[in-house]
């Protein structure tokens, strides 16, 4: 399978999300969206991180963006951490790391000593036709959130979140998480 590379054209994917949507490249085209990785729902910091897409939610839909989790739990778990934490999105569950691996977030961790392999917290932006324009790996969870969306004020600005704005073949925009 290949792997997602910035400033190209996504892989087809499709995949499984909570409220028994399906999720596909051919949906989500037309609109940008945000595909935000995590280890593991109801752990401390995936928790935060979720609660912090839901609190900001308003100012993502204000760029008519869609945010989707994906984790690697099953679809069961996800609709519990969902409805606990009132998340306004929808999770994708990836128990077989496709999409992991599409975007290569799967990485060797060690665990209490021990070498496992696990998602890398991670974030990608992706335009209305389906490029690639952001993302942000290895990220700490407190002031992410708000990265993303200088990010996405950035593309906006640019006329580059909805590419059939841009007047011109204008290269991608590498803010690559850091401000």
């Amino acid at each position: 399978m290949t792997q997602t590379t910035l400033g190209k054209k996504m892989p087809a994917f499709t995949c499984y999300a909570t409220r028994e949507k399906t999720i596909s490249t051919k949906e989500l085209k037309g609109n940008p969206f945000i595909l935000y990785f995590y280890p593991r729902d109801n752990t401390p910091g995936c928790t935060q991180e979720g609660i912090d897409f839901r609190d900001n939610h308003a100012k993502f839909k204000s760029y008519k963006v869609t945010v989707l989790g994906v984790s690697r739990d099953s679809l069961q778990s996800h609709e519990k951490f969902r409805t606990k934490y009132k998340l306004p999105f929808d999770l994708v569950s990836d128990p077989n790391e496709k999409l992991c691996k599409l975007f290569g977030v799967i990485k060797e961790k060690n665990m209490y000593g021990k070498k496992v392999l696990g998602i890398e917290r991670s974030t990608f932006l992706v335009d209305s036709e389906g490029i690639l324009r952001c993302e942000w790996r290895k990220i700490r969870v407190s002031g992410h959130v708000k990265e993303v969306l200088y990010a996405l004020k950035d593309l906006y600005t640019a006329c580059l979140l909805y590419t059939s704005d841009a007047a011109d073949d204008t290269p991608c925009v590498d803010l690559g998480g850091r401000r």
